[in-house]
């Protein structure tokens, strides 16, 4: 690798770990106004908060549709949401 390559992949790898950790913050207080926590239909990666056992919070669901890991949706609107099949729940789901 020349060394304009390796500095390009070492930029690369920061700024997506900077992204990654600024991610992984809960929603504020603030940004849930009008807002609920819809569970079981983030997809992998894209959950906004509790995402279950051996994840933290934010984009750390390994799954898609983890029953425990939640999307903050317009109020009202979860339990009418079917995202491929899966319907949105107001509480933490098994499975």
């Amino acid at each position: 690798m020349t060394r304009q390559t390796l500095s390009l992949a070492l930029a690369g790898s920061i700024a997506s770990a900077l992204v990654s950790i600024a991610a992984a913050a809960p929603i504020a207080p603030e940004k849930m106004v009008g807002m609920e926590k819809c569970y079981g239909i983030a997809l992998k990666g894209q959950n906004d908060c509790a995402a279950g056992a051996g994840t933290t919070c934010a984009g750390t669901s390994t799954v898609d549709y983890n029953g425990a890991a939640w999307k903050a949706v317009p109020k009202g609107t979860c339990t009418s949401m079917n995202v491929d099949g899966h319907m949105g729940a107001l509480e933490p789901m098994k499975g």
